[in-house]
């Protein structure tokens, strides 16, 4: 999945707002002439409404009387749930019912007698634009004079004026750059609590989602590798080590992975709503009691708890109640900062503890789940081979399908390639929204196919673009492979090739113990240097074992961080080339940190990198010529493997049109023309695999 191009420097406790994807691509629309901060462009006298676009003046009027009875000028929403999650549930989408707006990412502001606005970035602008109805600013993120929310809030409201936001959706990291922001004017920030869209939502006649009844369940110790308590223990440790008397863990993915649970609360993360309070000799556990199955509860033995290793389970609104009342027993509570993906716990979190009290920094769950255990890795290395096995069945099916006349659109590969992966043994879907983008649409990074943008028939014209992911009860994936169904143009070879020798020099380094991630980005982004381009995001981001797809701490990019790298890390690989307003190319493998017996063994021990995404690269984009010695070894070598592990789960599921379509993409690179090993090498392959498939077991 594409990496943000924000990241901080270190793990600290800092916010850098909404990403910017750097382009977007203007289908069906005119934009000939600039628009001013904020306008639309849908929104002249002389248009008709667009299909999609949602009246909230009924919304706006209710909220704005609730500012005036609340003594308030403004009102920001933010996307975020109580966990700051990458993923809210839709009971938690408040966007959605006060603007209409659906994308995925955004803040609103909603003033009291100055209008109402939106900000959000490239990848919904046009969406934004078709969905808001003409009460709404659109602040583009990113495009030239659009102020931050609070440079617009300032200009706009009176000196003396009164802010609004629920402290429970706000990380405490955001809410203090907001009042930063505020620092030099009389505007105060308040927090309020009984949040208004919450009660205008819920008397609403449309009716507010309701959250998943499915309970909680518990993730095998064959899965997970380690008991709960154990990881408990060592927890504890650290927080001892810190001098913190208790810890609040907020984060859905801390809680799912210290308890071993996992849930269906939240979309593409394998969740459950719940807080956590370790203290030396207590576990507090905060949820909906539904939640908990007898076989969880069992679990965790919460029946008649006494003792330091079982959970005292409490409701899930009496978190910060409870805080207030607790903090007299502690001098120091840990209270998660932001860490690169992790936004920290909320503002309503941090005010339950006092400030000589709090101990801001980044939950040491953070590391200690990055790096993978024995039985996690080799379950992250398994779910990616039948991962593989999905893609490579998906493009034998679609290239064949285009060849036979059959139109398809981006929302179809979307579509059907999570099909695919449901297939696979263990499957529990996809690990985050399918990219699938075509042409054009592949020059935006961080482009979704949605209905307002699926308009492009998928041919021979230009490159499709397709990031995706699967979770797996041992492990998640996050793949990205670029093809071409027609001829490509030279560029798109060079640049192809430019983005794959970038791969293959991050993924061939060996490194001593102590290397910044951050100086490995240059590797990655080197070849394309090299002929003046580049691209605007990451290089590469943390993946978690059945957890979230954009874990911390890892994060790639030569510009921000200084931690480094630990054996049992696992991360993405994925330099790209955007070419606005043509097409798009990004190459993505998961890598896994391990260890390198080095000749020589100056100054520590070694580290290299084990792919552990094994999809065939398109043949056809490749530029032999361009390739060295060592990538071709290196290609020649990735294919070998993708034909012995890839191809003899192929074989055994006997999906022998993708066996084949593998077998097709691999052939051996040689440095001369019209080697004669190869068929024969192909030959004996393949039936030295059919002959091994039969006493072979099921992954």
């Amino acid at each position: 999945m594409c990496g943000s191009e924000n990241g901080p420097n270190m793990c600290v406790d800092v916010h850098f707002g909404i990403s910017i994807s750097g382009f977007l691509i203007l289908v069906g629309m005119d934009w000939s002439e600039p628009l001013s901060v904020g306008q639309r462009s849908s929104c002249s006298h002389s248009k008709t409404p667009p299909p999609g676009r949602v009246d909230t003046s009924r919304q706006l009027k209710e909220l704005r009387t609730r500012l005036l009875a609340m003594d308030l000028d403004a009102f920001i929403i933010t996307r975020d749930d109580e966990h700051q999650s990458e993923f809210p549930a839709s009971r938690d989408r408040r966007i959605v019912f006060i603007s209409g707006f659906s994308g995925s990412d955004g803040y609103v502001v909603v003033t009291r007698e100055h209008g109402a606005a939106l900000w959000t970035d490239g990848r919904y602008f046009i969406q934004a634009d078709v969905q808001l109805s003409c009460d709404w600013l659109l602040m583009r993120t990113g495009q030239q004079g659009v102020p931050h929310l609070m440079e617009w809030i300032v200009d706009v409201l009176p000196e003396d004026a009164k802010i609004g936001a629920d402290p429970k959706l706000t990380s405490n990291s955001l809410w203090n750059m907001w009042e930063r922001m505020l620092e030099n004017t009389d505007i105060s920030l308040v927090e309020v609590f009984e949040n208004p869209v919450d009660r205008i939502w819920n008397n609403s006649s449309s009716g507010r989602p309701s959250y998943s009844k499915y309970p909680a369940y518990v993730l095998s110790e064959k899965y997970t590798g380690r008991k709960w308590e154990d990881k408990v223990k060592d927890l504890r440790a650290r927080l001892a080590v810190k001098g913190a008397d208790a810890m609040v863990v907020t984060a859905l993915d801390e809680v799912a992975w210290l308890l071993n649970i996992r849930g269906y609360d939240v979309p593409y993360n394998p969740m459950v709503h719940a807080f956590v309070v370790v203290t030396a000799n207590s576990l507090h556990l905060y949820v909906n009691e539904s939640k908990l199955s007898i076989e969880v509860k069992a679990h965790l033995k919460t029946g008649n708890c006494y003792y330091e290793l079982c959970a005292q389970v409490h409701r899930y609104d009496a978190l910060i109640g409870d805080l207030k009342t607790n903090q007299q027993k502690w001098k120091k509570v840990l209270l998660p900062s932001q860490c690169v993906y992790s936004p920290g716990g909320s503002r309503a979190v941090y005010s339950a503890i006092p400030p000589e009290k709090q101990l801001a920094m980044p939950s040491p769950i953070i590391f200690m789940k990055a790096r993978k255990n024995r039985v996690e890795i080799e379950g992250m290395r398994r779910a990616h081979i039948r991962d593989a096995v999905a893609v490579c069945d998906f493009l034998a099916y679609l290239e064949e399908s285009v060849s036979l006349g059959n139109q398809w659109n981006e929302l179809n590969v979307s579509n059907e390639l999570d099909q695919f992966r449901r297939e696979q043994n263990l499957s529990r879907g996809p690990s985050f929204p399918t990219v699938a983008a075509f042409g054009a649409n592949g020059a935006a990074p961080h482009y979704l196919p949605m209905e307002s943008s699926n308009v492009l028939t998928i041919d021979g014209s230009s490159t499709l673009l397709m990031d995706s992911g699967g979770h797996y009860l041992d492990g998640t994936t996050d793949v990205t492979r670029t093809i071409h169904l027609g001829t490509p143009t030279d560029f798109e070879r060079e640049t192809y090739t430019r983005v794959l020798i970038g791969s293959i020099q991050l993924a061939s380094l060996v490194f001593p113990y102590d290397t910044p991630m951050s100086s490995v980005d240059v590797l990655a982004r080197g070849p394309l240097w090299e002929a003046g381009l580049n691209y605007l995001h990451g290089t590469g981001h943390g993946v978690g074992a059945f957890l979230s797809v954009h874990e911390s701490p890892i994060i790639i990019s030569y510009t921000f961080g200084n931690l480094t790298f630990q054996e049992g890390y696992f991360f993405s690989d994925e330099p790209g080339y955007y070419h606005e307003g043509h097409f798009g190319i990004r190459l993505e493998n998961v890598l896994e940190v391990v260890r390198k017996q080095t000749k020589h063994h100056f100054s520590g021990q070694y580290y290299s990198f084990r792919p552990t995404t094994y999809v065939p690269y398109e043949p056809k984009l490749i530029d032999v010529k361009m390739l060295s010695p060592q990538h071709r070894q290196w290609l020649n070598d990735y294919n070998a493997k993708i034909r012995t592990m890839v191809g003899t789960e192929l074989l055994r599921q006997r999906r022998m049109k993708g066996f084949y379509w593998m077998m097709n993409k691999t052939g051996y690179i040689s440095d001369y023309k019209g080697s004669s090993t190869r068929k024969c090498t192909t030959i004996s392959l393949l039936v030295a695999m059919q002959i091994a498939v039969f006493s072979s077991t099921r992954l």
